[in-house]
């Protein structure tokens, strides 16, 4: 009975990644193409995902990509942007946008607010 169950649930997890919502993850890691992941503190990530599972934790990585000349390949790394607000005394300080690449990154996943595929891939 309990085999009978297992294969149910997988099947039912299998059914899941394809169709349901972490289809675009799936996807992502298949065709190796860019997600947009907005996360909490209004931090957004555009990476790679090489892993995932059912919570949404994810392993984002630096891989390959594409440039202009076919013969050179670039390493990019996980971007992650937010803009910050400096705290002055004196006046309004101008919002400023803040970028930073890391190599490797595993994102737990209660802090994913939303994952977008890359319009430009």
């Amino acid at each position: 009975m309990a085999s009978i169950e297992d294969k149910r649930a997988t099947k039912e997890e299998e059914e899941e990644f394809l169709n349901g919502p972490l289809s675009l993850l799936m996807q992502s890691v298949k065709n190796n193409s860019q997600v947009l992941i907005n996360v909490r503190n209004n931090h957004k990530l555009l990476a790679r995902v090489k892993a995932f599972d059912r919570h949404c934790n994810m392993y984002l990585h630096r891989c390959p990509a594409r440039t202009f000349m076919k013969v050179f390949r670039v390493l990019e790394n996980v971007k992650e942007m937010w803009t910050e607000v400096p705290k002055t005394t004196k006046g309004k300080g101008k919002p400023k946008n803040v970028e930073r690449f890391v190599s490797k990154m595993f994102l737990r996943g209660d802090s994913v607010i939303l994952v977008l595929r890359n319009p430009h891939n």
